[in-house]
């Protein structure tokens, strides 16, 4: 697929491809309707995908540009991947100044070249160059030729992204009208031009003056949000095996064809799974104490799928390695299980995240995961076979509410993995807080924590040093300053429960006369301003649905008691709701607070989302409150 490339330089104006004179790009020639609120200025792009062979293509990318301020910076950098299907062959880079006088080039030979896949395999290069800019406006020209060894992939056509303007841009995909292909627009209504020559069809689309698109905060992926054509093949080969994409059933075949074979393990191993498992009363006990096996004794590599290949390591070299990407963990796991006599199957997935999920009319490779599906008479398990923290059963965040490609004996089958739910996030916390009459204080918390949560306090809190320990506490889970702490993760729970001590010179916010103003709680369930909702067009998402409680225990110091506390407060919208109250316990001397907030589903469409926002204003606006306490007499 096409990457974002951009690339800097000084000023305005700039050349096309070849020893022509360069024509010069004024900014003061574009439209003021495409210059208002764009960072980057697209004067032309013109893209050639040519299809020479079932296994044969060659993608010709020009493209001149003009970045008009550091918030288009992005654009400066290069960065294009080579593998064994896909090679980088040659790239350049021109920058001109506002007469037209080319200032510097840069060949591919100048750009730096690095492995991927930690070393481990053979995968893949990334070559990579960004072009410091000195100052804004800047105008580049680039240019670059990717040769295809294989077609499993047809690169698509981004148009823009956020903030860019379009003054001309076209792609033309020229393929044999033997192999043909299909194509799906993207929030444009874009048909190309069709034409014949020869053997070969010629599809070709283009758009002039198009003015940027406004960047909406929490919106779906790049692919799902901004204009663009995705096209896929009907044939295609790679690793000298033909494939049909012209349905999921059909492509599943030829990634069923990848694995046949390499599921052998040694009959040693074999009989160590079964005594593994001897005592296990059901089968989903069998396949928790495998799961939980792999977790503890294999590692997870980041050779993400595409890059590192669509063809997975065999079991056996897995098992003697140690370690494997996810679509080897995927398929161990899942030789491991054939070898006890339990069904799966490995099934492709999309994890980009907040990306739209495989659409079921359009079989398409866009799919960077494997995961593994076991079925079940009564109840279809999934696994995240990279997650070393990931509870049984359970999927990453960026997996739920997609549709996933089972690798059958009879071909793919494309179907939806479960929704996250909100409780299979929670977070639950309660403090008690020891307060000193000089307003300082210990506070000793418990929070207790499941799901996405769960992975962010065994990866973050309880792995960092003391001080990551601090700014986690601080940043992620709001906690004022604290002058001391202490953590400890408590294992005589079933869940992943935290033990935090806090000590405070002030507890209060601040203090008025004999009065001190507390805060609602030590902890605030919901703390950061989301985007605004004017005139909003795309869906939001949250990172994942949620319950949080909350619970704190003022013990006030001698002399105090209750002055103020806040009215019980009860808040929904059609995606949450939120319940608060208060109460004074006399004979503790102590002020409860209590909250509970839930958020049902991550995606918000577009329609609800201002009732969404002032939900989530209502509560931030609650949680600004205070209790006020007082000295008595």
């Amino acid at each position: 697929m096409k990457k974002r490339i951009c690339f800097l330089l000084p000023l305005v104006f700039f050349c096309c491809y070849g020893n022509a004179q360069p024509p010069v790009y004024s900014l003061s020639a574009v439209p003021a309707s495409l210059k208002e609120k764009a960072s980057i200025i697209t004067h032309e792009e013109d893209i050639l995908f040519e299809v020479t062979d079932i296994d044969r293509a060659t993608l010709t990318v020009h493209k001149v540009f003009t970045v008009l301020s550091k918030s288009g910076k992005d654009a400066l950098l290069f960065n294009e991947y080579s593998n064994k299907i896909v090679k980088l062959d040659d790239a350049e880079i021109k920058v001109y100044d506002a007469a037209g006088k080319q200032v510097a080039k840069y060949k591919k030979k100048d750009m730096f070249t690095t492995a991927v896949g930690e070393g481990l395999v053979e995968d893949g290069s990334v070559t990579y160059f960004e072009v410091q800019a000195s100052g804004f406006p800047i105008t580049v020209e680039f240019n670059y030729v990717q040769e295809y060894r294989g077609t499993l992939f047809y690169p698509g056509y981004f148009i823009q992204s956020s903030a860019e303007a379009v003054q001309r841009s076209s792609y033309t995909a020229k393929v044999p009208a033997a192999l043909g292909l299909r194509y799906k627009t993207k929030n444009i209504d874009l048909q190309p031009v069709i034409t014949q020559e020869d053997k070969y069809k010629i599809y070709k689309w283009s758009v002039k003056d198009l003015a940027p698109i406004e960047y909406e905060e929490g919106a779906v992926s790049f692919s799902g949000r901004y204009p663009g054509v995705v096209l896929a093949p009907n044939q295609f080969k790679v690793y000298d095996v033909e494939g049909d994409m012209s349905s999921w059933q059909k492509f599943g075949m030829w990634e069923h064809g990848l694995i046949q074979g390499l599921d052998a393990l040694p009959e040693e191993r074999k009989q160590f799974f079964q005594q593994l498992v001897k005592n296990a009363a059901t089968e989903r006990e069998k396949i928790k104490l495998v799961y939980e096996y792999l977790q503890k004794n294999f590692r997870y590599v980041s050779i993400q799928l595409g890059i590192g290949g669509f063809k997975p390591f065999p079991a056996l070299f897995t098992d003697q390695k140690k370690y494997g990407d996810c679509k080897g963990l995927s398929f161990y796991t899942y030789s491991v299980l054939k070898a006890l006599g339990i069904k799966s199957y490995v099934a492709l997935i999309n994890r980009e995240y907040n990306d739209e999920p495989a659409d079921p009319q359009f079989p398409c490779n866009e799919f960077n995961h494997m995961i593994l599906c076991v079925p079940g008479k009564s109840d279809t398990i999934w696994l995240e076979c990279t997650g070393k923290t990931h509870d049984f059963g359970s999927l990453d965040p960026s997996t739920y509410n997609r549709n996933a490609l089972l690798i059958t004996e009879q071909g793919g089958v494309l179907v939806p993995t479960p929704s996250d739910k909100a409780g299979s996030n929670i977070f639950s916390s309660k403090s008690v807080v020891e307060m000193a009459e000089d307003g300082s204080g210990r506070t000793k918390t418990m929070i207790e924590v499941s799901g996405e949560y769960k992975e962010d306090f065994i990866n973050h809190l309880f792995a960092e040093k003391s001080d990551d320990q601090k700014i986690f506490l601080q940043r992620y889970i709001k906690f004022k300053q604290p002058d001391a702490f202490s953590v400890k993760q408590n294992n005589d729970h079933a869940k992943t429960v935290a033990e935090i001590e806090l000590l405070f010179e002030k507890i209060q916010e601040f203090t008025a006369g004999s009065k001190m103003f507390l805060g609602m709680g030590m902890y605030k369930l919901f703390s950061f301003d989301l985007p605004t909702a004017k005139e909003r067009r795309l869906d939001y998402y949250f990172h994942h649905p949620l319950t949080k409680t909350d619970t704190t225990v003022y013990k006030l110091p001698a002399g105090y008691v209750k002055d103020v506390l806040p009215e019980e407060k009860k808040l929904s919208c059609a995606y949450a709701g939120f319940t608060a109250r208060s109460w004074f316990e006399e004979k503790e001397n102590a002020v409860y607070i209590t909250a509970t907030l839930t958020l049902l589903t991550n995606r918000i469409p577009a329609a609800k989302y201002a009732e969404v926002k002032q939900f989530f204003d209502d509560v931030k606006k609650y949680n600004a409150g205070h209790v006020v306490v007082k000295k008595a007499g």
